[in-house]
């Protein structure tokens, strides 16, 4: 079965950094488009950053500057490396793959600490 496994989060201060890595088995990985998405508490879940199979990159503009998605289809993993870290960037991670089907990730907690 597919399984796609978050991880990578963490607690860190402002302006720090953060590299989120998302690893897919059951899948083929090349084929799918690739996103980030996050969830704050009391808030809608949201796209931060996707890349297709080809490797076009997509940014949220709260992101863009800051964060930066790649794809390893060689590992089955996809990163976010995440830069210059706000305290609104706190929020639970996920990582979605997206075909026919969508399929997501159990998520990982990034907490930004002022």
């Amino acid at each position: 079965q597919v399984q796609l496994v978050d991880s990578g989060g963490g607690l860190v201060q402002v302006g720090g950094s953060l590299r989120l890595s998302c690893t897919a088995s059951g899948l083929t990985f090349g084929s799918y488009a690739m996103g980030w998405y996050r969830q704050a508490p009391g808030k809608e879940r949201e796209l931060v950053a996707d890349i297709s199979s080809g490797g076009s990159t997509y940014y949220t503009d709260s992101v863009k500057g800051r964060f930066t998605i790649s794809r390893d289809n060689a590992k089955n993993t996809v990163y976010l490396q995440m830069d210059s870290l706000k305290p609104e960037d706190t929020a639970v991670y996920y990582c979605r793959a997206s075909r026919v089907h969508l399929y997501w990730g159990q998520g990982t907690q990034v907490t930004v600490s002022s």
